[in-house]
Protein backbone atom coordinates (compact mmCIF):
# COMPACT_ATOMS: atom_id res chain seq x y z
CA UNK A 1 0.00 0.00 0.00
CA UNK A 2 0.96 3.60 -0.78
CA UNK A 3 1.47 5.37 2.70
CA UNK A 4 1.71 8.64 3.94
CA UNK A 5 4.89 8.96 6.47
CA UNK A 6 4.16 12.55 8.80
CA UNK A 7 17.77 8.70 -32.22
CA UNK A 8 18.51 9.41 -35.01
CA UNK A 9 17.84 12.78 -36.24
CA UNK A 10 14.60 13.07 -38.02
CA UNK A 11 11.98 15.51 -39.22
CA UNK A 12 8.33 15.62 -37.61
CA UNK A 13 6.28 18.42 -38.80
CA UNK A 14 2.55 18.02 -38.93
CA UNK A 15 1.09 20.89 -40.90
CA UNK A 16 -2.65 21.21 -41.65
CA UNK A 17 -4.57 21.89 -45.08
CA UNK A 18 -5.45 25.57 -45.83
CA UNK A 19 -8.69 25.11 -45.18
CA UNK A 20 -8.00 24.00 -41.57
CA UNK A 21 -5.96 26.42 -41.58
CA UNK A 22 -9.14 29.41 -40.88
CA UNK A 23 -10.96 27.18 -38.71
CA UNK A 24 -8.72 26.67 -35.98
CA UNK A 25 -4.63 26.98 -34.27
CA UNK A 26 -2.25 24.28 -35.35
CA UNK A 27 0.27 22.88 -33.32
CA UNK A 28 3.48 21.22 -34.93
CA UNK A 29 6.47 19.07 -33.98
CA UNK A 30 9.94 19.60 -35.20
CA UNK A 31 12.05 15.94 -33.54
CA UNK A 32 16.02 16.54 -33.39
CA UNK A 33 18.71 14.78 -31.14
CA UNK A 34 17.82 15.63 -28.04
CA UNK A 35 14.86 17.87 -27.89
CA UNK A 36 11.64 18.55 -30.17
CA UNK A 37 10.85 22.44 -31.24
CA UNK A 38 7.07 22.98 -30.80
CA UNK A 39 5.33 25.33 -32.96
CA UNK A 40 1.60 27.00 -32.72
CA UNK A 41 0.30 28.44 -36.21
CA UNK A 42 3.88 28.51 -37.36
CA UNK A 43 5.55 30.16 -34.62
CA UNK A 44 7.42 29.01 -32.10
CA UNK A 45 6.16 27.89 -28.64
CA UNK A 46 8.22 26.01 -26.55
CA UNK A 47 11.16 23.28 -26.75
CA UNK A 48 11.48 19.95 -24.63
CA UNK A 49 15.12 19.27 -24.14
CA UNK A 50 16.11 15.25 -23.03
CA UNK A 51 19.16 14.82 -24.08
CA UNK A 52 21.86 13.20 -22.29
CA UNK A 53 23.47 16.73 -21.47
CA UNK A 54 20.72 17.38 -19.63
CA UNK A 55 20.15 16.37 -15.32
CA UNK A 56 16.66 16.46 -15.94
CA UNK A 57 14.17 17.13 -18.96
CA UNK A 58 12.40 20.49 -19.42
CA UNK A 59 10.46 22.62 -21.78
CA UNK A 60 12.36 26.32 -22.25
CA UNK A 61 10.87 28.72 -23.04
CA UNK A 62 7.08 29.14 -22.79
CA UNK A 63 5.52 31.80 -24.86
CA UNK A 64 2.49 33.67 -24.43
CA UNK A 65 -0.01 34.05 -27.15
CA UNK A 66 1.47 36.66 -28.77
CA UNK A 67 5.33 34.96 -28.35
CA UNK A 68 6.28 36.88 -25.18
CA UNK A 69 8.90 34.97 -23.00
CA UNK A 70 7.15 34.39 -19.52
CA UNK A 71 9.99 31.96 -18.14
CA UNK A 72 13.59 33.31 -17.95
CA UNK A 73 16.05 32.31 -19.98
CA UNK A 74 19.13 31.72 -16.98
CA UNK A 75 21.00 28.81 -16.65
CA UNK A 76 20.14 27.84 -20.95
CA UNK A 77 20.60 31.43 -22.15
CA UNK A 78 22.31 34.57 -20.42
CA UNK A 79 19.77 37.66 -21.10
CA UNK A 80 21.23 41.25 -19.47
CA UNK A 81 19.57 42.18 -15.80
CA UNK A 82 18.32 38.85 -15.49
CA UNK A 83 19.31 36.97 -12.09
CA UNK A 84 21.59 33.98 -12.32
CA UNK A 85 20.91 31.89 -8.95
CA UNK A 86 19.76 28.57 -8.89
CA UNK A 87 21.41 27.01 -11.95
CA UNK A 88 18.86 24.22 -11.45
CA UNK A 89 15.96 26.18 -12.33
CA UNK A 90 15.39 25.31 -15.93
CA UNK A 91 12.56 27.06 -17.01
CA UNK A 92 9.66 24.39 -16.66
CA UNK A 93 10.10 21.04 -14.90
CA UNK A 94 9.07 18.10 -12.86
CA UNK A 95 11.80 16.75 -10.19
CA UNK A 96 12.42 16.15 -6.71
CA UNK A 97 14.94 17.23 -3.79
CA UNK A 98 15.05 13.73 -2.25
CA UNK A 99 14.41 10.53 -3.13
CA UNK A 100 16.09 7.44 -1.23
CA UNK A 101 18.38 10.13 -0.18
CA UNK A 102 19.10 11.82 -3.34
CA UNK A 103 18.65 14.79 -4.89
CA UNK A 104 16.73 15.00 -8.42
CA UNK A 105 15.92 19.23 -7.99
CA UNK A 106 19.27 20.63 -7.35
CA UNK A 107 20.92 18.38 -9.58
CA UNK A 108 23.47 20.31 -11.97
CA UNK A 109 26.85 18.98 -12.66
CA UNK A 110 28.09 21.78 -11.01
CA UNK A 111 26.60 21.33 -7.41
CA UNK A 112 27.76 19.27 -4.90
CA UNK A 113 27.92 16.77 -3.35
CA UNK A 114 28.06 15.30 -6.59
CA UNK A 115 27.71 11.76 -5.26
CA UNK A 116 24.04 12.02 -3.99
CA UNK A 117 23.05 13.87 -7.69
CA UNK A 118 20.45 11.84 -9.35
CA UNK A 119 19.69 12.05 -13.16
CA UNK A 120 16.36 11.79 -14.94
CA UNK A 121 17.43 10.59 -18.39
CA UNK A 122 15.79 9.44 -21.58
CA UNK A 123 14.28 6.02 -21.95
CA UNK A 124 12.01 6.59 -25.28
CA UNK A 125 10.59 8.96 -26.52
CA UNK A 126 7.24 6.78 -27.38
CA UNK A 127 5.41 8.97 -29.62
CA UNK A 128 4.83 12.39 -31.25
CA UNK A 129 1.62 13.31 -32.49
CA UNK A 130 -1.31 15.91 -33.45
CA UNK A 131 -4.74 14.85 -32.78
CA UNK A 132 -8.30 16.05 -33.70
CA UNK A 133 -10.66 15.20 -36.49
CA UNK A 134 -11.79 16.69 -39.35
CA UNK A 135 -11.02 20.36 -39.87
CA UNK A 136 -9.37 20.53 -36.36
CA UNK A 137 -6.73 18.05 -36.47
CA UNK A 138 -3.81 19.06 -35.24
CA UNK A 139 -5.22 22.00 -32.88
CA UNK A 140 -3.42 19.68 -30.11
CA UNK A 141 -0.71 18.41 -30.21
CA UNK A 142 0.74 15.09 -27.64
CA UNK A 143 4.14 13.47 -26.89
CA UNK A 144 4.67 10.53 -24.79
CA UNK A 145 8.09 9.86 -23.24
CA UNK A 146 9.52 7.49 -20.78
CA UNK A 147 12.30 8.51 -18.57
CA UNK A 148 14.21 6.47 -15.77
CA UNK A 149 15.22 8.56 -11.99
CA UNK A 150 18.94 6.97 -11.55
CA UNK A 151 20.83 7.04 -8.53
CA UNK A 152 24.82 8.17 -9.53
CA UNK A 153 25.55 4.92 -9.98
CA UNK A 154 22.87 4.35 -12.17
CA UNK A 155 20.43 2.47 -10.78
CA UNK A 156 16.73 2.94 -11.84
CA UNK A 157 14.62 3.87 -8.59
CA UNK A 158 11.86 5.45 -10.53
CA UNK A 159 10.35 5.18 -13.82
CA UNK A 160 8.32 7.85 -14.91
CA UNK A 161 5.73 8.04 -17.60
CA UNK A 162 4.58 11.03 -19.06
CA UNK A 163 2.10 12.61 -21.60
CA UNK A 164 2.66 16.17 -21.96
CA UNK A 165 -0.73 17.72 -24.62
CA UNK A 166 -0.26 21.33 -26.15
CA UNK A 167 -3.48 22.86 -27.07
CA UNK A 168 -3.75 25.25 -29.75
CA UNK A 169 -7.73 25.50 -30.00
CA UNK A 170 -7.77 28.45 -27.41
CA UNK A 171 -6.84 32.53 -27.14
CA UNK A 172 -4.36 31.29 -24.23
CA UNK A 173 -1.28 28.73 -24.10
CA UNK A 174 -2.52 25.44 -21.99
CA UNK A 175 -0.05 22.37 -21.86
CA UNK A 176 -1.83 19.42 -19.81
CA UNK A 177 0.67 17.09 -17.85
CA UNK A 178 -0.30 13.28 -16.46
CA UNK A 179 3.28 12.41 -15.00
CA UNK A 180 3.18 8.50 -13.49
CA UNK A 181 5.96 7.68 -11.07
CA UNK A 182 6.97 3.76 -10.65
CA UNK A 183 8.72 2.28 -8.22
CA UNK A 184 11.05 0.31 -10.26
CA UNK A 185 13.32 -1.75 -8.11
CA UNK A 186 12.56 -2.08 -4.38
CA UNK A 187 11.01 0.98 -2.07
CA UNK A 188 11.03 4.66 -3.31
CA UNK A 189 10.78 7.09 -0.46
CA UNK A 190 10.09 11.13 -1.40
CA UNK A 191 11.25 12.84 1.42
CA UNK A 192 9.17 15.84 3.01
CA UNK A 193 11.51 18.83 1.58
CA UNK A 194 10.16 21.88 0.30
CA UNK A 195 12.84 21.20 -2.94
CA UNK A 196 10.19 20.40 -5.57
CA UNK A 197 8.28 19.61 -7.88
CA UNK A 198 6.45 20.42 -10.48
CA UNK A 199 7.90 24.18 -11.41
CA UNK A 200 8.01 26.71 -13.41
CA UNK A 201 10.67 30.10 -12.95
CA UNK A 202 9.00 32.99 -14.37
CA UNK A 203 10.33 35.88 -16.55
CA UNK A 204 12.37 38.29 -14.78
CA UNK A 205 9.75 41.47 -15.24
CA UNK A 206 7.07 38.75 -13.64
CA UNK A 207 9.03 38.32 -10.28
CA UNK A 208 7.28 40.39 -7.42
CA UNK A 209 9.72 42.95 -5.82
CA UNK A 210 12.17 42.17 -3.94
CA UNK A 211 15.39 42.67 -2.25
CA UNK A 212 17.57 41.57 -4.69
CA UNK A 213 15.70 43.00 -7.46
CA UNK A 214 17.46 45.60 -9.41
CA UNK A 215 17.51 47.04 -13.51
CA UNK A 216 14.73 45.24 -14.90
CA UNK A 217 11.23 46.35 -13.26
CA UNK A 218 9.55 43.94 -11.26
CA UNK A 219 5.46 43.73 -11.62
CA UNK A 220 4.42 40.22 -10.86
CA UNK A 221 1.85 39.21 -7.86
CA UNK A 222 1.28 36.01 -7.05
CA UNK A 223 -2.55 35.20 -6.51
CA UNK A 224 -3.71 31.71 -5.27
CA UNK A 225 -7.28 30.28 -5.66
CA UNK A 226 -8.46 31.75 -2.36
CA UNK A 227 -7.25 35.77 -3.54
CA UNK A 228 -4.18 35.53 -1.07
CA UNK A 229 -1.79 37.82 -2.83
CA UNK A 230 2.29 38.03 -2.41
CA UNK A 231 4.55 35.27 -1.55
CA UNK A 232 4.15 36.27 2.00
CA UNK A 233 0.53 34.94 1.93
CA UNK A 234 0.44 32.18 -0.98
CA UNK A 235 4.10 30.49 -0.04
CA UNK A 236 3.32 26.88 1.64
CA UNK A 237 -0.37 27.32 1.43
CA UNK A 238 -3.03 24.59 0.12
CA UNK A 239 -4.42 25.74 -2.77
CA UNK A 240 -5.95 24.18 -6.45
CA UNK A 241 -4.35 26.70 -8.25
CA UNK A 242 -2.05 30.00 -8.41
CA UNK A 243 -1.58 32.46 -10.84
CA UNK A 244 2.09 34.56 -11.43
CA UNK A 245 0.43 37.37 -13.10
CA UNK A 246 2.36 40.96 -14.36
CA UNK A 247 3.20 42.92 -17.64
CA UNK A 248 6.51 42.62 -19.94
CA UNK A 249 7.18 45.38 -22.40
CA UNK A 250 3.91 46.68 -21.51
CA UNK A 251 1.67 44.06 -22.26
CA UNK A 252 -0.36 42.22 -19.29
CA UNK A 253 0.07 38.93 -19.02
CA UNK A 254 0.58 35.98 -16.59
CA UNK A 255 1.35 31.71 -16.41
CA UNK A 256 -0.79 29.90 -13.54
CA UNK A 257 -0.52 26.30 -12.87
CA UNK A 258 -3.53 23.84 -11.67
CA UNK A 259 -3.39 20.90 -9.61
CA UNK A 260 -6.28 18.03 -11.00
CA UNK A 261 -8.24 17.46 -7.96
CA UNK A 262 -7.39 13.43 -8.29
CA UNK A 263 -4.00 14.05 -7.16
CA UNK A 264 -2.43 12.91 -4.24
CA UNK A 265 -2.79 15.53 -1.01
CA UNK A 266 -4.68 18.16 -3.48
CA UNK A 267 -5.11 20.50 -3.01
CA UNK A 268 -1.12 21.09 -2.82
CA UNK A 269 1.11 22.88 -1.02
CA UNK A 270 2.96 25.57 -2.99
CA UNK A 271 7.11 26.40 -3.18
CA UNK A 272 6.21 29.93 -4.46
CA UNK A 273 8.57 33.08 -4.49
CA UNK A 274 8.48 36.39 -5.08
CA UNK A 275 11.83 36.03 -7.10
CA UNK A 276 10.84 33.79 -9.59
CA UNK A 277 9.87 30.14 -8.42
CA UNK A 278 6.46 29.09 -9.06
CA UNK A 279 6.11 24.85 -7.89
CA UNK A 280 3.24 23.05 -6.88
CA UNK A 281 5.08 20.60 -3.79
CA UNK A 282 2.87 17.67 -1.85
CA UNK A 283 5.88 16.98 -0.13
CA UNK A 284 7.49 19.87 1.79
CA UNK A 285 4.85 19.61 5.45
CA UNK A 286 7.27 20.34 8.00
CA UNK A 287 8.73 23.09 5.92
CA UNK A 288 5.21 24.64 4.86
CA UNK A 289 3.79 24.18 8.77
CA UNK A 290 7.28 25.66 10.34
CA UNK A 291 7.44 21.94 12.19
CA UNK A 292 9.46 19.64 12.73
CA UNK A 293 7.11 17.07 13.98
CA UNK A 294 4.94 16.64 10.24
CA UNK A 295 6.46 13.99 7.84
CA UNK A 296 5.13 14.95 4.33
CA UNK A 297 6.89 12.06 2.60
CA UNK A 298 5.58 9.28 0.91
CA UNK A 299 7.07 5.86 0.12
CA UNK A 300 6.31 3.63 -2.67
CA UNK A 301 6.76 -0.39 -2.32
CA UNK A 302 8.08 -1.69 -5.43
CA UNK A 303 5.66 -1.76 -8.33
CA UNK A 304 3.01 1.10 -7.02
CA UNK A 305 2.87 4.30 -9.00
CA UNK A 306 2.30 8.14 -8.30
CA UNK A 307 -0.22 9.93 -10.41
CA UNK A 308 0.72 13.82 -10.84
CA UNK A 309 -2.03 15.54 -13.20
CA UNK A 310 -1.35 19.12 -13.90
CA UNK A 311 -2.45 21.92 -16.56
CA UNK A 312 0.14 25.09 -17.84
CA UNK A 313 -2.22 28.22 -18.44
CA UNK A 314 -0.38 31.37 -19.84
CA UNK A 315 -2.68 34.02 -20.49
CA UNK A 316 -3.21 37.83 -21.52
CA UNK A 317 -4.75 39.95 -18.95
CA UNK A 318 -4.33 40.06 -14.77
CA UNK A 319 -5.52 36.98 -12.67
CA UNK A 320 -9.30 38.14 -12.27
CA UNK A 321 -9.15 39.60 -16.53
CA UNK A 322 -8.42 36.19 -17.69
CA UNK A 323 -11.07 34.18 -15.42
CA UNK A 324 -8.58 32.06 -13.92
CA UNK A 325 -10.97 30.46 -11.64
CA UNK A 326 -12.96 29.90 -13.49
CA UNK A 327 -10.87 27.93 -16.31
CA UNK A 328 -9.49 25.90 -13.42
CA UNK A 329 -13.58 24.88 -12.62
CA UNK A 330 -14.07 24.05 -16.34
CA UNK A 331 -11.06 22.01 -16.55
CA UNK A 332 -11.06 20.11 -12.73
CA UNK A 333 -14.67 19.51 -13.27
CA UNK A 334 -15.40 15.68 -13.70
CA UNK A 335 -16.17 14.68 -17.45
CA UNK A 336 -19.41 12.85 -18.61
CA UNK A 337 -19.53 10.35 -20.33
Amino acid sequence: MLHYEGMMRFRLVLLPLAAAAALSAQVAFDQKDGRIDIAIDGKPFSTFYFGPETPKPYLHPLRAPDGTVVTRGWPMESIPGELTDHDHHRSMWFSHGEVNGFDFWANEKTQTPREKKGAIVLDKIASVKVMGKGDKRGNNGRIRARFHWNAPDGATLLSEDRVMIFRAATKDRVIDFDITLTAAAGEAHFGDTKEGTFAVRVATELEEQHLRARGIPRTGRIVNAEGKATEANAWGKRSPWVDYAGSIDGKLLGIAIFDHPSNPKHPTYWHVRGYGLFAANIFGEHDFHADESRDGGITLAKGEKLRFRYRILIHNGSTAGAKVGRKYERWAAPKKN
